[in-house]
């Protein structure tokens, strides 16, 4: 019979240290969950699965990466 992860991915999950995150995949062996505060981290599945607690929240909206806007330096044309 094959393994089934009570967290699939996409699944909201709570983690006592880490706090609030989504799964990103999980197996047998491993499960990855990015965490809204503390970025992405690989666990040990059965070791971690006993501290993690289902979510009923939404996932958050992803930030995109802010861009500083610098002001394009146009050099004047040499008359020649």
């Amino acid at each position: 019979m094959a393994w089934k992860s009570p967290f699939q991915q996409g699944a909201q999950v709570e983690h006592p240290k880490f706090g609030f995150g989504s799964v990103l995949s999980s197996n047998e062996e491993h499960i990855v969950i990015k965490f809204d505060d503390h970025g992405e981290k690989k666990f040990v599945t059965p070791i971690v699965l006993p501290n993690l607690k289902k979510s009923d929240r939404q996932p958050p909206a992803e930030k995109r990466a802010s861009r500083s806007r610098k002001p394009k330096v146009v050099a004047p044309a040499v008359a020649g």
